[in-house]
């Protein structure tokens, strides 16, 4: 799950995840959160993000998985949705 930790909708999803029958949820809010041995041994992997995680840091995880698993991205559109959120400032400014 991609959201940030302070996100009740992420907290709520990865909630979810676990209801469902997801034996490992984890929240990260950046790929370097990941926390790559919890998943040694994984078979497939679902990721979700929060309704205010931008883009950016979606990819960012999936790269992250492609740099270590053969990744196969599906995409789900349970709905079409026309809100944006701003990217934090963080984020739009070059290290």
């Amino acid at each position: 799950m991609v959201g940030a930790p302070n996100s009740s909708n992420s907290r709520r999803l990865v909630d979810v995840g676990a209801r469902a029958g997801c034996a490992y949820a984890q929240l990260v809010e950046r790929a370097a959160d990941i926390d790559w041995r919890a998943l040694d041994g994984i078979g497939t992997l679902a990721l979700t993000a929060g309704a205010s995680a931008p883009e950016e840091l979606v990819t960012e995880v999936i790269d992250a998985f492609r740099a270590r698993y053969t990744v196969a991205v599906e995409l789900i559109e349970t709905a079409r949705e026309d809100v944006e959120f701003k990217v934090p400032r963080v984020l739009r400014i070059p290290a």
